[in-house]
């Protein structure tokens, strides 16, 4: 099947920016990068005794789960089991594979996730040698600069990682990724579970990641689950219960950020919250301001109640509704509910993904899916939601989309 782009009013409606998507790291990215002496403690594949693809690092083994690359496949398939990477459709690892399987599904560009590392780099902050992590960290960015991005150009937002255990080294290493394009970097949902500070934090332990990225303009993207925590809403809740209800974890990131001093301070960061979906957003924003009305009086005289922890947030001028349009941004795979609920949430803060090659993806099907949530929208609010928003956001100029997509 040939599917010709399509023009309405100058919008070409046939292309996505996907803000979530993800990449199974090649064998080969860090042993061809660190030192030639340090390649046998980088990460890297290896067999294990059955046979089965599991990455070492740091003496410990980390098999990649099978809902991870679910590409071709179809979903009677999907399996959580160890899969080799010679069973994975190569659009996971490959970036010239991805961009043919981008081309099917109608992804103009797509900005994508790690996955050994975890989707903040928690890995090397976990790690024995952090110096070494560093390391890592940096050879993991010029690969995706060079290698993942760089192999075409245009059709890729980079996203960088960080040294989580050091702020200034952070900064540093931001500035040296921002000269080379990048223009956003992974960060924790709740960083309180890996054993760091919040963003409430009375030292300002992340302030020199935040003047940083306010100052380059780099958006701060946090995925769920970055907390490298599940919700639980009992100890024996079913799968599928904790997963439906772990939208809590981007609701609980949204609040946290909305009543903190961190926008106040910094007024032109901005936050993306990846793949949290988006039906959530306008009753959560509506309870913060019936929160704010009611109970600020008290909290400004720096009332106690139980482990209330206060704030540092100026109340009197806070306006919950405005500092989400200006720095909050939430994205969607299919969400029916969010979309009806536009007007409230705002046009201009919402973006698309597709979640290449997760379980939740709806690959090779993604235009298609996102255009039957908002084909109802004038085109001009389409186009922002599928691209528009995208592209001003992490400032990325797509490639021109090509002549055709061939299904």
């Amino acid at each position: 099947m040939t599917i010709h782009a399509e023009q309405n009013d100058n919008y070409n409606l046939d292309w996505l920016v996907s803000v979530d998507d993800h990449i199974l790291e090649p064998a080969n990215l860090w042993i061809d990068r660190v030192p030639k002496k340090d390649r046998d403690r980088a990460p890297r594949l290896i067999k294990d005794d059955n046979g089965t693809d599991v990455w070492t690092y740091d003496g410990k083994r980390f098999p990649s789960s099978g809902l991870s690359a679910v590409a071709g496949k179809e979903k009677e398939e999907f399996s959580p089991e160890p899969l080799n990477y010679d069973e994975m459709r190569p659009g996971c690892y490959d970036p010239l594979a991805r961009v043919e399987d981008m081309n099917r599904a109608g992804i103009l560009a797509s900005l994508s996730f790690p996955t050994v590392t975890r989707f903040c780099g928690q890995l090397f902050m976990e790690g024995s040698d952090r110096e070494f992590g560093l390391t890592c960290i940096k050879a993991y960015n010029d690969w995706h600069i060079e290698e993942w991005a760089g192999a075409a150009p245009g059709r890729f937002i980079p996203l960088m990682l960080i040294p989580l255990w050091d702020p200034q080294l952070a900064a540093k290493e931001m500035e040296r990724c921002a000269d080379r394009g990048v223009t956003s970097f992974a960060f924790s949902e709740n960083p309180e579970p890996l054993g760091l500070p919040t963003i409430h934090d009375a030292d300002r332990y992340w302030d020199p990641v935040f003047a940083a990225a306010n100052d380059l303009q780099m958006v701060v993207s946090m995925h769920v689950g970055s907390s490298s925590t599940v919700p639980q809403i009992s100890k024996d809740a079913p799968f599928m219960a904790n997963l439906s209800w772990g939208a809590t974890r981007t609701s609980g990131a949204m609040l946290t950020w909305l009543f903190s001093s961190v926008f106040q301070r910094f007024p032109d960061l901005k936050i993306a919250l990846s793949e949290g979906e988006i039906g959530w957003v306008p009753y959560f924003l509506e309870r913060a301001e019936q929160v704010l009305d009611k109970q600020r009086y008290w909290v400004q005289r720096g009332a106690k109640w139980g482990a209330h922890s206060g704030t540092d947030t100026d109340l009197d001028s806070l306006d919950v509704r405005e500092v989400f349009r200006k720095h909050i941004f939430g994205c969607f795979i299919e969400d029916h509910h969010g979309i009806a609920s536009i007007d409230e949430i705002g046009e201009n803060n919402i973006m698309c993904e597709t979640d290449y090659p997760h379980s939740d993806s709806t690959w090779p099907n993604c235009i298609s899916a996102v255009r039957k949530q908002i084909d109802h929208l004038s085109p001009e609010v389409q186009y922002k939601i599928l691209r528009g928003n995208a592209e001003r956001l992490y400032r990325f100029t797509p490639a021109e989309p090509p002549a055709q997509i061939n299904a």
